[in-house]
C-alpha cells in the first residue's frame, strides 16, 4: 500500500474506497434537480400527493420532494452558523459532493473550504463550484478533517453534516477547536444512539454495517465538546421531523434497503437525530 498522508489508517482507506466508488441514485438523482448534491437526510412534513397523479411522472415528483426535504435540513443547519460576513472563512468537515458548502456561500457570500477523504467527491464538488462561478470563494480539498493543515484560529464557523460517525470525537473536536476563532461557531447534525436506551440497538448495528461507520452515543458528543472548549448554545431533537422523510424514501425506487433500520431505531427510541450548535470559548 502506498503511504498517503491524508489517510492515516486502514479504516480510513476503507471509508475512502466506499465513497470514491459510491454512485447511489438517492444522492445523484436528487442533486440533478438543481445542481446541489447533498449527502445527508431530510426533515419536514412530506407532500404525500407526490405518490398520486400520473405514473409516468411519479418518480420525478418523488425525487423533487426528497431533494426539497434534504435542502430544508441543510438550511436549518446553516441557520445556526451565526452571523457570517463575506470576509469570514468557514469549513465543511466531511463535505461530500459539496451541497451544503455551496448553500452557505449562496446565503452569506463567505469563503468556504470543504474537506473530504474521498478524492472523487472533492473533484466532483470543485466542478460544481466552477460551474456556478464561485470557485474563487468555495474550494474543496482532499484532506483529513482530523488534520487539515489549515491555520489555527482562522475559521468563524465549522460544521459536520452527518459525518462525525466516521471519526473519534475526541480527535475531531480537538481539531475543530484549534481551527475556530474564539467565539466561533460549531454545528453538527448527526444521528446518535440514546444512552437512556442502553447499548446500541440491532438497527443501529445494521446502519453501522451499511455505511462502514460507528455511531456515537449522545453523551459522548457533550463530553468531548466540554473537553475541547466547545460550549453548546442550542440542542434540537430533529428525530420526529426526519421520520416522514424516511417513510417517503422507503416507498420509492430510490430505497437502498436501510430505510427500515432507520425507522425502527427512531421509533423504538434507540436512535436520535440531533442538531447541536456550540461556541468555541
Amino acid at each position: 500500500m502506498t503511504a498517503n498522508p491524508v489517510l492515516s489508517s486502514l479504516y480510513q482507506h476503507s471509508v475512502a474506497d466506499y465513497w470514491n466508488a459510491e454512485q447511489n441514485p438517492v444522492n445523484l438523482r436528487l442533486g440533478e434537480v438543481d445542481g446541489i448534491y447533498h449527502h445527508h437526510y431530510g426533515i419536514g412534513e412530506v407532500d404525500w400527493s407526490v405518490l398520486d397523479g400520473p405514473e409516468e411522472t411519479r418518480q420525478e415528483r418523488i425525487v423533487a420532494e426528497l431533494h426539497r426535504l434534504e435542502s430544508a435540513q441543510a438550511q436549518v443547519l446553516i441557520g445556526h452558523l451565526g452571523d457570517l460576513r463575506p470576509h469570514h472563512r468557514v469549513m465543511d468537515a466531511g463535505c461530500g459532493r459539496g451541497g451544503s458548502s455551496l448553500l452557505v456561500n449562496m446565503r452569506h457570500d463567505c469563503y468556504v473550504d470543504g474537506v473530504s477523504i474521498s478524492e472523487s467527491q472533492v473533484s466532483f464538488a470543485n466542478e460544481r463550484a466552477k460551474e456556478r462561478g464561485v470557485d474563487d470563494k468555495v474550494r474543496f480539498h482532499f484532506r483529513n478533517m482530523l488534520d487539515t493543515g489549515f491555520e489555527a484560529g482562522s475559521y468563524q464557523a465549522i460544521w459536520n453534516n452527518e459525518s462525525t460517525m466516521y471519526v473519534e470525537l475526541s480527535l475531531l473536536f480537538a481539531a475543530h477547536a484549534r481551527l475556530l476563532a474564539r467565539g466561533g461557531r460549531y454545528v453538527t447534525i448527526t444521528g446518535c444512539y440514546n444512552d437512556a436506551y442502553g447499548l446500541p440497538s440491532r438497527a443501529i448495528s445494521q446502519i453501522n454495517a451499511h455505511y462502514i461507520c460507528d455511531i456515537h452515543s449522545r453523551s459522548t458528543y457533550f463530553k468531548e465538546m466540554a473537553a475541547n472548549r466547545l460550549v453548546p448554545i442550542s440542542v434540537i431533537d430533529l428525530t420526529a421531523v426526519t421520520i416522514p422523510y424516511w417513510e417517503l424514501r422507503a416507498k420509492t425506487q430510490l430505497a437502498t434497503g436501510i430505510e427500515e433500520a432507520f425507522l425502527d431505531a427512531y421509533r423504538n427510541g434507540s436512535f436520535q437525530y440531533l442538531l447541536i450548535a456550540a461556541d468555541r470559548v
